[in-house]
């Protein structure tokens, strides 16, 4: 049992969730691209030679943190969506690592990925790998 709503009575809670978050990720890539770069000129442009690092790193903090922070990162705010766990409260610190870490390793292995998004199009609460193994959701914010 969970305290989160319904997807068959409350279906306005999950509605273009799939959409939104395609929308959210396009823009902290974008942000997240930016922040590289900027990281890149500070660096000297020395961390070019490291990008991939760089860029994976940047994310991941990113991502923690805005999670942390208001368990959204700032693409999800944008979108009008947000994680919640299964009692329906924001994620903490440890559930935005977890998460942030979960959504790391199944980029890393693109198998993993293409599972997480066909469960987000056919799971009636639109939860990818990373939400179903720690029981998160992403939802419309409540206005």
């Amino acid at each position: 049992m969970t305290a989160l709503p319904d997807p068959d009575y409350q279906a306005d809670f999950y509605q273009f969730v799939a959409s939104k978050r395609l929308f959210a990720w396009l823009m902290d890539s974008v942000l997240i691209t930016l922040l590289a770069s900027v990281a890149v000129v500070f660096t000297a442009f020395t961390g070019l030679f490291i990008w991939p690092l760089l860029y994976l790193v940047i994310g991941f903090i990113y991502r923690a943190v805005t999670i942390a922070a208001g368990s959204a990162t700032w693409g999800m705010v944008i979108a009008g969506i947000e994680l919640r766990d299964l009692s329906g409260r924001k994620l903490d610190g440890q559930g935005a690592l977890l998460h942030t870490a979960g959504y790391s390793i199944s980029m890393a292995f693109p198998v993993l990925q293409i599972i997480s998004i066909l469960m987000m199009l056919m799971s009636a609460r639109g939860q990818g790998l990373t939400d179903a193994v720690l029981g998160t959701v992403m939802l419309n914010r409540r206005r």
